[in-house]
């Protein structure tokens, strides 16, 4: 349907079953313009009189009634229906005029034309994209003049109030709320509700694409309620139930995954806690010392430096200098970002080309193939194995775009070449791009990426030895014995996937992958890390998948019965095209939507190694893995390591350093490429030698400083009867806090009147870490010896720290060359503090 039917389901649905008063309906259509060379949508406007008077359908011009998703693209006239809330009058002249009252509650867009570099184009598929406001219809519905105001926000308003330190809601908008209070509560409201319904569709807020308009929002809301509202930080999770409560029944997704939904808000509100503080006092500084200047504007560095080290959005940052009556440099800002991004992208190209220029095509360029009648690659051959695909040039690309005089490109240029035909594999899917050469007679073109744009592959890459023009032949010579490194890990990435599914559930969704010659990398939807045991299961899951030697196969088929095929996956929001190709591995052990290039049998992945899983985002985990000899050389590895924790076992847990040598066997092992399993299960095992080891170590120290005691209390007596004022001494507690205690004790209760302070090293001789302790009487004390001042000028000598109290105080050094030279220092404070020292 188009015109005609739209608009009269238009006005069915609004009169007829909501009952909106006909008299208050006004209807725009798009009065034309010269400038894009079209004319007035007379056929919008007829169809709209059938039901309304000529004084209540509106032409306006392109910026109100013909929409555009963007520079490029699909795009029409469209119709907007308004209405009045007042009544009893003439509102045709406050429509589109910003009006409260007269507000726009639907829009009809005639999708017509399509817009490129070459102006509109007729599309030979017409059809409708249209749109509603919920909120403003149930506003006219129960006569409310706000959408604040309808029966679904109040409850959100009743709980925002609870954390709410400046008073309920009260409806002020505009220069009326000069506290911004209600504002807050409004953009507080919205915004639960928007990340409670994106995170249960399975969004997640991080740095990227959807993930950083979610972390923006929550960030902003966090900013208004602890700023504007003065709510505690944690408040904004606590409004998630309500959210539950009031849309749970229609929409059971947030039922079901409230408990999700709070996990990701309450982390992340919990992480931007401490940054908002900083962010906030940082920006309220800068405001002074603008204001103070006599300046208005915020400078585009100081924005960055909240934007890239505060983690403040920049439209968070703009609206706190809009409410403080300042304007933002956003150019400078942009200009900053764009530096870093560009800096980012280019360290990207050049890991990803091995340093050769990468090109890409956008819609202009694409536009212009197609104008010159060069034709989509075809690219069938890119399933096959072991292949040259003789082809010709159609189009180079260089840094200036096409090269169109004719000219030839040589050595050392780096350029995009679009084939007729190409046998490579474009980067799509996850998969990396194939690698190889494009041959031409007496000459050669290294290929270092290949991406398609709109059905044109691209082969970038550089000339290394002849000449290339636009019509000359080549012959595509993929490598394909990288190729046979990259396949299995895509088709094991697979099994991977039915492997997480069996071990986890079937909660598991795919949210990313990669797939290249040394690794694959499969990310997924999971709560928390796996344990030990699970990634045991889905190791030995892969395993036995590659042990039965199970067949991979690929069908093209039209995409409804793929669709209907049971157990077959799909990654959320992907777009897949009709037909499309289904490939099983072992028939019902993974049947997945891919078009990349697998192995014909797992046997050829030969081995299976898990080496690493982790954290990506909240909700959002990232498994690592190497199949062939990569997974080959990890296993044994892991027995090599496995091995070595074994010989650690069989030592007496009395032995010296056991658990030192236990820190340094994991240390190793973190940093060895082997099993993640593996890693995990000896990880465990070696705690377990460490923690004996210390308990040994511990009741051999116990015994030690029993018999330490007994010398030093000795010393003490010594220098009592010697009548000395104040002793140091060097223990050998192993500088552990307990044991200097005891000594400290013992000081005080042997001399009461003495000043004494030990030494301990962590490992006699080491030059590692050093210990002291000290305690002074509490006349001494009063009288200016103090033991915190005692032991921070002891410590100083080699580059320690210490604290405490006058009459008590301890502290420590990282390193300590020469003992002697800090007990030298000891005695050294004491002479120069009046007291006579041993």
């Amino acid at each position: 349907y188009f015109k005609k039917e739209a608009i009269d389901y238009a006005w069915e649905l609004l009169t007829d079953v909501y009952g909106l008063d006909t008299s208050r309906i006004y209807a725009t259509y798009f009065q034309g313009d010269e400038s894009l060379g079209l004319e007035a949508d007379l056929e919008a406007k007829d169809f709209w009189l059938q039901y309304l008077p000529e004084d209540r359908v509106i032409g306006c011009d392109a910026t109100d009634n013909f929409w555009e998703m963007g520079e490029t693209g699909p795009c029409g006239p469209c119709s907007e229906i308004h209405y009045d809330r007042i009544g009893n009058r003439d509102a045709s002249a406050l429509v589109n005029a910003d009006d409260p009252d007269v507000i726009e509650i639907w829009n009809i867009v005639f999708i017509q034309y399509n817009r490129d570099d070459a102006g509109l184009s007729t599309l030979p598929n017409q059809h409708i994209d249209t749109g509603m406001g919920l909120e403003r219809l149930v506003s006219l519905l129960q006569d409310k003049s706000s959408n604040y105001d309808i029966d679904i926000f109040q409850p959100l308003f009743r709980e925002i109030e609870k954390y709410s330190q400046v008073g309920p809601y009260t409806g002020l908008v505009l220069e009326e709320d000069t506290t911004l209070k209600d504002t807050a509560y409004r953009a507080i409201a919205d915004h639960v509700r928007t990340l409670s319904f994106a995170i249960a569709d399975g969004a997640v807020p991080n740095n990227e694409g959807r993930g950083y308009v979610l972390r923006r929002i929550l960030r902003r809301a966090a900013r208004y309620g602890q700023q504007i509202l003065n709510c505690e930080p944690g408040f904004f999770a606590k409004l998630v139930p309500v959210v539950v409560d009031t849309f749970g029944e229609t929409y059971p997704e947030l039922k079901e995954q409230q408990d999700t939904i709070l996990e990701i808000i309450i982390e992340e509100e919990k992480a931007f806690a401490t940054m908002l503080d900083r962010g906030i006092k940082y920006f309220s500084e800068m405001e002074d010392e603008l204001k103070k200047d006599g300046k208005k504007e915020v400078p585009g560095d100081k924005a960055f430096f909240l934007y890239d080290t505060l983690g403040f959005p920049i439209d968070l940052t703009e609206q706190m200098a809009e409410e403080a009556g300042l304007i933002l440099d956003v150019n400078a800002f942009e200009s900053d970002l764009e530096a870093q991004k560009q800096r980012s992208r280019d360290a990207r190209k050049a890991a990803k080309a091995g340093g050769a220029e990468r090109f890409e095509l956008i819609a202009e360029q694409t536009a212009w193939l197609a104008d010159n009648s060069v034709e989509a690659t075809i690219d069938d051959a890119k399933y096959e194995w072991d292949v040259e695909t003789d082809a010709a040039v159609k189009a180079i690309f260089g840094a200036d775009g096409f090269i169109t005089d004719g000219s030839s490109i040589k050595a050392g240029q780096s350029v995009g070449l679009v084939l007729d035909k190409s046998s490579f594999y474009a980067e799509a899917g996850g998969q990396e791009a194939d690698l190889g050469v494009i041959a031409v007679d007496g000459g050669s073109f290294t290929v270092t990426d290949v991406q398609v744009y709109g059905g044109f592959i691209l082969h970038s890459g550089v000339v290394e030895e002849g000449e290339l023009a636009v019509g000359s032949s080549v012959k595509c010579q993929v490598d394909y014995d990288r190729r046979r490194d990259v396949a299995p890990n895509h088709s094991m990435t697979h099994v991977l996937n039915a492997a997480l599914r069996n071990v986890l559930g079937d909660g598991v969704e795919q949210r990313g992958s990669l797939c290249n010659e040394d690794k694959l990398r499969f990310d997924f939807s999971h709560k928390k890390a796996m344990s030990a045991k699970q990634l045991r299961a889905t190791e030995e899951y892969c395993k036995k998948v590659i042990a039965e030697e199970q067949e991979v196969a690929a069908n093209v088929m039209p995409l409804d019965d793929a669709k209907a095929i049971g157990g077959v996956r799909a990654v959320f929001g992907e777009v897949y095209p009709d037909p499309v190709r289904v490939v099983s591995v072992g028939g019902d052990t993974s049947i997945e939507f891919c078009g990349g290039t697998h192995v014909s049998n797992t046997a050829e992945a030969e081995a299976f190694a898990l080496v690493e899983e982790t954290a990506v985002a909240k909700g959002i985990r990232r498994i690592s893995a190497v199949t062939k000899a990569a997974a080959k050389d990890a296993i044994e590895e892991g027995e090599k390591y496995a091995a070595k924790v074994g010989a650690l076992e069989e030592l007496s847990f009395d032995t010296p350093d056991l658990d030192k040598q236990a820190g340094g066997l994991r240390k190793e092992l973190d940093e060895a490429f082997t099993s993640a399993v593996v890693k995990a299960e000896l990880r465990v095992r070696i705690e377990g030698v460490q923690k004996k080891a210390v308990e040994a170590k511990k009741r051999a120290l116990a015994a030690k400083v029993d018999k330490i005691l007994n010398v030093v209390n000795e010393q003490i007596e010594e220098a009592v009867a010697d009548n000395k004022k104040v002793l140091v001494l060097n223990v050998d507690i192993a500088a552990d806090s307990k044991a200097s205690q005891k000594v400290m004790n013992a000081a005080k209760k042997i001399a009461p009147d003495m000043a004494f302070l030990g030494l301990s090293e962590e490992e006699v001789g080491s030059g590692g870490k050093l210990m002291a302790f000290a305690v002074v009487p509490e006349a001494v004390a009063a009288d200016g010896f103090k033991a915190d001042d005692w032991v921070r000028a002891t410590l100083a000598v080699c580059g320690g720290r210490g604290g405490g109290k006058p009459v008590s105080a301890q502290g420590q050094a990282a390193e300590c060359s020469d003992i002697n030279a800090v007990v030298e220092a000891a005695n050294a404070f004491a002479t120069e503090n009046a007291v006579a020292a041993a």
